[in-house]
């Protein structure tokens, strides 16, 4: 964390946030204010083709909608950016409107940068297996109109992850990190979450709900990414235990999606990102795994903050106060197992699985799985004084075997 006596510097440009029941009815009017005439609705296969879903999308853009892409997937590949960036040229739109989880806008933010450069996929594919990434170019890109079904926590995002995969060669993963990548409105309707099947539901919240773990200890967090992150969790921890017991009421969801909302307000801005230790441990493990990452995270949270608490105070009394447990200076081991325990009571909540002997994970990888996470390039942002190597972390991963 920043010490605030030493000052802190903040920038911060997130969409417009639009939140409430029946406000997907406010899409026509969001694409208005940001100038847009004609809305590529991106989603998946399921979500673009569940009248439940995409009928109050339709109606709430009106004459402002060009057509549905109904053709992203969780593995993100690149062919369905290409895909959906010619979907945008064919019919003429302007602006594209992501709908449902992390995956279509990812892919939404990539094909807003290949519209943009107009670059080919052959061509975008040899950048992403050279360098990792597809190029942003200078100047404006397609905006971006959010509009999420679950709770990872993924929308207030200047970064996309992407795959591509030739036939006969492996895949190759990589991201695009932009500022301009920020979409321009997000629209947050409970409605729509209320769509969403149960176990996608309670496996994106642990995503989210982690995401306000990092926010709070990690060594770039600011006065101002406390303020939210901490509410957000208070919200949370209300909220995620109720939702995984099979409650969709006003109350549930205000408090699941808000504090999703202010959970990753400002974590994710162009000077860096406040994720980290969990983060690195969920795509060491979700990586190449049938395992998808809320469940990742689910089992290897609680391991993971025991072991930052056995190395440095990790604002452990702020996490204490956000998640309702005790605080207690005279006792900081005790306090430290009181956020332990509390994460790992929201896993349980939710349905998660507690060990990862319940999972894909063959327990002969989890070496290969340790060196993956300290090279993760979002362990730089671990709080300060904590700097596990691979056998640390090997261990760690045989705690939640």
């Amino acid at each position: 964390m920043t010490d605030d006596a030493d000052g802190f510097r903040f920038a911060y440009e997130p969409g417009t946030v639009v939140y409430g029941e029946g406000r997907v009815a406010d899409l026509e009017r969001e694409l208005a204010a940001i100038g847009a005439e004609r809305g590529l609705v991106v989603a998946g296969e399921t979500v673009g083709t569940t009248d439940a879903v995409i009928e109050p999308v339709r109606e709430g853009l009106g004459d402002r909608l060009a057509a549905v892409f109904a053709g992203t997937t969780p593995s993100k590949r690149l062919r369905e950016a290409a895909d959906a960036a010619a979907a945008f040229e064919e019919h003429d739109a302007d602006a594209f409107v992501s709908l449902g989880g992390g995956s279509s806008l990812d892919v939404a933010k990539v094909a807003s940068a290949l519209v943009a450069s107009g670059q080919p996929y052959e061509g975008a594919l040899r950048n992403l297996e050279q360098a990792g990434t597809v190029p942003v170019p200078a100047g404006d890109l397609p905006p971006i109109v959010a509009v999420p079904t679950t709770l990872a926590g993924a929308d207030l995002s200047v970064v996309a992850g992407i795959t591509g995969k030739r036939d006969t060669e492996p895949v190759v993963r990589g991201g695009v990190f932009d500022g301009r990548l920020m979409p321009a409105a997000l629209v947050y309707d409970p409605d729509l979450f209320r769509t969403t099947p149960h176990e996608v539901l309670c496996a994106s919240a642990m995503n989210g709900f982690d995401k306000g773990l990092e926010t709070v200890y990690a060594r770039n967090s600011t006065p101002v990414t406390d303020s939210t992150a901490l509410r957000g969790l208070r919200l949370l921890a209300r909220g995620l235990p109720a939702l995984g017991a099979g409650d969709r009421d006003a109350d549930t969801m205000h408090d699941a999606v808000v504090g999703t909302v202010l959970v990753q307000h400002g974590a994710s801005r162009s000077e860096g990102t406040t994720l980290s230790v969990i983060h690195a441990f969920g795509h060491g493990l979700a990586r190449g795994y049938d395992l998808q990452q809320g469940a990742a995270h689910g089992v290897v949270a609680p391991h993971a903050v025991r072991d930052i608490f056995r190395a440095v105070d990790g604002r452990r009394d702020d996490l204490a106060r956000a998640l309702g447990v005790a605080d207690g200076a005279d006792d900081p081991e005790a306090t430290g197992e009181a956020v332990v325990a509390a994460i790992d009571d929201i896993r349980e909540a939710l349905g998660l699985p507690g060990r990862l002997r319940d999972t894909a994970i063959p327990r002969e990888d989890l070496t290969d799985i340790a060196e993956a996470v300290v090279e993760d390039g979002f362990m730089p942002n671990r709080p300060p004084g904590y700097d596990p190597g691979v056998a640390d972390i090997e261990a760690v991963l045989e705690a939640a075997w």
